[in-house]
């Protein structure tokens, strides 16, 4: 990633943390969950029926959670928010640290709030 790609993800992440989004918990069938767009771990084992966390939109519940409004769906994460404004806690904000390739196309990338 280039260094302006890298401010442009840290400004969308820390946006979305400021919008204050709901993150639901859902638990749904494996093959519904994939078929909603859920990412997940290329090539990890998870059981048939797995936990689906979506980030917004604003409003969405447990109830109902509307995946396809949704900024982010991912295979259980645990998040360990109710709401992304926590993670803006003491004017903490999302920061990259680091970028490396992992396999042939495939990019991680470790981030911290600061």
């Amino acid at each position: 990633m280039t260094e302006e790609q890298k401010r442009e993800v840290e400004r969308i992440v820390n946006e979305k943390i400021l919008e204050d989004l709901p993150v639901t918990r859902s638990e749904l069938p494996k093959e519904e969950a994939e078929k909603l767009g859920a990412e997940h771990e290329f090539g990890a084992k998870y059981p048939d029926k797995v936990s689906v966390y979506s980030v917004g939109p604003s409003g969405a519940s447990e109830a109902d959670p509307r995946f396809s409004e949704a900024y982010s769906l991912e295979f259980c994460g645990g998040p360990h928010v109710t709401h992304t404004g926590e993670l803006a806690e003491g004017g903490k904000h999302f920061k990259i640290q680091k970028e490396e390739a992992v396999a042939q196309g495939v990019r991680r990338i470790k981030a911290v709030l600061v």
